[in-house]
This record gives C-alpha cells, sequence and structure tokens, in this order.
C-alpha cells in the first residue's frame, strides 16, 4: 500500500464533500421544528451567534489539524500525547453507532421514494408508518423479529454507500459530491418555489418570520441555537478533520470554511421557508391551528408530509418524490462523511487499503444495524440517537477542546490557518477553544443529561447503561489492538 495520503482533484470537490456532509436529515427535518419552538424569526439572533461561536471555532480548529497533518484523528491526537488515541477511538465509536441507525432511517426514506409515485401509503399515512413499514412493537422480545422490507432497504443504503465510498478518493467520494450536492440545491429549489405557489403558503411564512422577542431572555433558545449549530455542522465527528487531510497546501482554509457554513445555514434557512409553506397549506386545507401540524423528525417526513400530499392531489405525485429523493441525497452524503473518518483511521492504524477498510466499515455497520431492522428497532433507535447526540457527542467536543486547547500548541494551527487567507485568526479564536466553548457545551451536556438520562424509563436507563459500558471499554480495547497490531508496532519490530 501507498504512505502517500489521496488528495482533491480541486477545491469543489473538497466543497461539495463538506457541504454534503453538513446539509443532512436534520437540515430538513428538524431545523424548521427548532426555529418554531423556540422563538420563529427571533430564533435568527442566538442562531448567527451560535454560528460564529461554536460553528466558525471548532470548524477552523478540525481543518487545521486535519490540514496541517495529513492524517486521521488517531494519528493527529498521538502527537499530542499517545494515550489520547482513546479519545479519538471514543469519537470514532460514537460516529459508527450514530451512522448505524442513521442508515435505517434512510432506508425508511428509500421505501417512501418508492412509494411516493403512487401515495401508495394510504390514506392513513400515521397507521401506515408504524404497522406497515415498522411493525413497531413495545414488546422487548420484538428486537429479534426483522422486518424484512427494512432490513432490504437498510442493506440497500449501506450497499450504495460501500460501492462509492471504497472506490479511489476522486473516483467516489469526489465524484458523487460533485454530481449529488448541486442536485440536491436545484431540487430543493423546485420544492421552495412549488411550495410557495400553494394556497395557505402564507399562513406558514407568517408563522415562520413573528418573532417572539421574549423567548431571548429564555436560556433554553441559547442552547437550542447551540445545539443545532452542533448537530447541523457535524461537529466533532472528525469529518472535517479528515476531509481537510485531503487538501492541497495552499488551500484557503477561511475561506472554504465560510462558503461551508453559509451554504449548509443558507440551505436550512431556505429549506425552512418551504417546509412552512407546505405546512400552512396543510393547516389551511385541514382548518387546523398551526401548532398542531408542525412536527420534526420521522414524524414529519414519514407522517405529516405523506399526509399533505395526499390533500395535494396530482402535484403531491409530483412533489412527494422530490421530497423523498431530496432526503435521500441528503442522508446518503451524510452517511458517506460518517464512513471517512472511521475508514481512514483503519488504513492510518493497521495499514490497510481503502477498500479493505470501508468494506470492514460498512460489513461490521450493516451487522449493527440489524438491530434497528426489528420491530423493536424504532424504540432502540430513538434511545441511540437521544443519548449519543445529546450527551455522548457533546462530551466528546468538550474534551476535544480541552486536549487541543490546553496540551497542543494552538500558535502552530493559528500561523497555518492564517497563512492564505485576508480573514486572520487572533487570539479570541483561542479563548473561545480553551474556556468559552467548554463552558457552553458543558451547560448543554447538562441539559442532555436531564432531558434524556433521567426523565428515561427503566428500557431507555438499560440501553443508555449499555451505551455507556460500550463507549468506556470499546475505545480501550481498540486503542490497545492498535498497540499489538498496529502498523507503529510492526514498524518498531
Amino acid at each position: 500500500m501507498s504512505n502517500e495520503r489521496a488528495q482533491w482533484d480541486g477545491n469543489f470537490a473538497f466543497l461539495m464533500a463538506m457541504i454534503g456532509s453538513a446539509v443532512g436529515l436534520g437540515n430538513i427535518w428538524r431545523f424548521p421544528y427548532i426555529f418554531y419552538t423556540n422563538g420563529s424569526g427571533s430564533f435568527m439572533i442566538p442562531y448567527i451567534i451560535a454560528i460564529v461561536v461554536l460553528g466558525l471555532s471548532f470548524l477552523i480548529l478540525e481543518y487545521a489539524l486535519g490540514f496541517k497533518y495529513k492524517t486521521s484523528i488517531l494519528n493527529i491526537l498521538r502527537k499530542v500525547k499517545d494515550k489520547f488515541q482513546i479519545l479519538g477511538w471514543l469519537v470514532l465509536c460514537i460516529i459508527f453507532l450514530i451512522c448505524s441507525y442513521y442508515v435505517c432511517i434512510v432506508g425508511w426514506d428509500l421505501i417512501y421514494l418508492v412509494l411516493s409515485f403512487v401515495k401508495g401509503w394510504g390514506a392513513d399515512p400515521n397507521a401506515f408508518f408504524s404497522n406497515s413499514v415498522l411493525h413497531a412493537s413495545d414488546l422487548t422480545s420484538s428486537m429479534l423479529s426483522v422486518v424484512p422490507v427494512v432490513l432490504v432497504s437498510t442493506f440497500v443504503v449501506w450497499l450504495t454507500t460501500w460501492y462509492i465510498s471504497h472506490r479511489d478518493l476522486n473516483d467516489g467520494v469526489s465524484k458523487f459530491s460533485k454530481i449529488a450536492v448541486p442536485l440536491l440545491g436545484i431540487l430543493d429549489v423546485v420544492i421552495v418555489v412549488f411550495a410557495l405557489t400553494l394556497p395557505g403558503a402564507g399562513v406558514g411564512l407568517t408563522q415562520m418570520f413573528s418573532p417572539s422577542w421574549d423567548a431571548l431572555l429564555d436560556t433554553n433558545i441559547w442552547l437550542a441555537a447551540f445545539g443545532q449549530v452542533m448537530f447541523s455542522l457535524s461537529l466533532g465527528m472528525a469529518i472535517a478533520m479528515t476531509y481537510a487531510s485531503y487538501l492541497p497546501k495552499k488551500a484557503n482554509l477561511t475561506k472554504n470554511i465560510v462558503t461551508v457554513i453559509c451554504a449548509n445555514s443558507g440551505f436550512e434557512v431556505f429549506n425552512a421557508v418551504g417546509i412552512f409553506s407546505i405546512l400552512g397549506f396543510m393547516a389551511m386545507t385541514t382548518a387546523l391551528p398551526f401548532s398542531e401540524v408542525i412536527t420534526d423528525g420521522t414524524g414529519l417526513a414519514f407522517i405529516a408530509f405523506p399526509e399533505v400530499f395526499n390533500l395535494m392531489g396530482v402535484g403531491g405525485n409530483i412533489l412527494g418524490p422530490i421530497f423523498f429523493l431530496c432526503i435521500f441525497i441528503a442522508g446518503l452524503t451524510s452517511i458517506i462523511a460518517l464512513v471517512e473518518p472511521m475508514s481512514s483511521s483503519l488504513s492510518d492504524k493497521f495499514g490497510f487499503s481503502r477498500q479493505k477498510s470501508v468494506t470492514i466499515v460498512c460489513g461490521i455497520g450493516f451487522l449493527v444495524s440489524l438491530l434497528f431492522t426489528s420491530q423493536y428497532g424504532s424504540t432502540i433507535l430513538t434511545i441511540f440517537d437521544a443519548f449519543l447526540n445529546n450527551c455522548a457527542l457533546v462530551a466528546c467536543i468538550i474534551l476535544e477542546c480541552l486536549v487541543f486547547g490546553w496540551f497542543f500548541d494552538m500558535d502552530s494551527l493559528k500561523e497555518i490557518v492564517n497563512r492564505n487567507t485576508l480573514f486572520k485568526v487572533g487570539n479570541w479564536w483561542k479563548l473561545l477553544i480553551k474556556i468559552i466553548l467548554p463552558i457552553i457545551l458543558f451547560i448543554l451536556l447538562v441539559s442532555g443529561i436531564v432531558s434524556t438520562v433521567l426523565t428515561g424509563d427503566t428500557i431507555t436507563l438499560i440501553v443508555e447503561a449499555i451505551l455507556v459500558v460500550v463507549l468506556i471499554v470499546a475505545p480501550c480495547v481498540l486503542y490497545y489492538l492498535t498497540k499489538v497490531f498496529g502498523v507503529e508496532r510492526r514498524h518498531a519490530n
């Protein structure tokens, strides 16, 4: 295997891959709900501040580390202190688990993409999603009962991911991103333009842009803004670090960072215009209050929107496939981005080829995904999603800030960032990484623990306890395996 690291075939490919990693399901179905329930128009103030304070500063850190060292998160942490690689393995374990259920959600979307041409969900999308797609059951014993259609769709998503990712960087991820991300943008424009022509669109837009200024005094609104930015920009997942490691030496880091942030935020705000317009149409058509038609997550995508498409007549047969294709593309680009840090790390630590590393990640990932293809899978998925995103990932970002802020030469990174740009990073950036962000994120972590751990039922607490054990033991075991079987050991011998 060659030791030479792959390099993007152009800055456009890097930008498309990074935008694709950021623009995911959360932009489409999470942001509108967070926006509406946290002050509507006034939410933009804490949202923009969170982008600058958290999004910009942490992305600068991730980009600079990957760009400087041209290697994976594990080797970067090894340069700080050998045992800090355990933190790297913790990050990789978290994104592996996130990826394993994220694929399943995209698999659900694939089912709906096929059904959308004929509105195959019928007159009651709620019952159809629960009974005909998920075959959802509250019995823990149903964990052993796999739902065939979900299993097949999940396998197809993993196979598609493997096919794109196992190829050389520029033949796979680069080529796909340069096609998929612009296509996603075009499809979203079509959806928004169509939505704005619907009767009742003004009802939704009024709800979207009506500010509630008193909400700015509520600390939960600010926490929601920082949480949204963290999820939306995929912070702390080593994606930016890995993708930046493929950049050529003369890349303009800050220009790329600002471009990615603007594209991501622009997409989710623009997309929200379409979502609010469509829900306004639904509110007017059904004579329901707007607060009763808006929801988030899978409820928005697989229940509320199919109901809207049913109300649209023939228009629903056109808009439905476009909507679910948007979700599929956004989800797939995010999955590919999640696979990249894992496969890159396996290649760096064990000397595997890219093809072998991606095959290992996708193969084991599919086996773990089987857990979510069962009749009890949606329940487990909800627990995984809440705990990993609200607790585990936030804790990881705090640790990354502390490790790189206090045990690393931040001035050398500052010099790298300032080399090819007019926008210079000053000591304010070091202050944010070392002190301010850990404090903000710790408050966010406590909030996450209260909302996901302390309020959980018995099953939730058991699953969360298992996850805690896995996330403590697995990184330590993987660190030990690299010491015994990794390339450093072979080179030493």
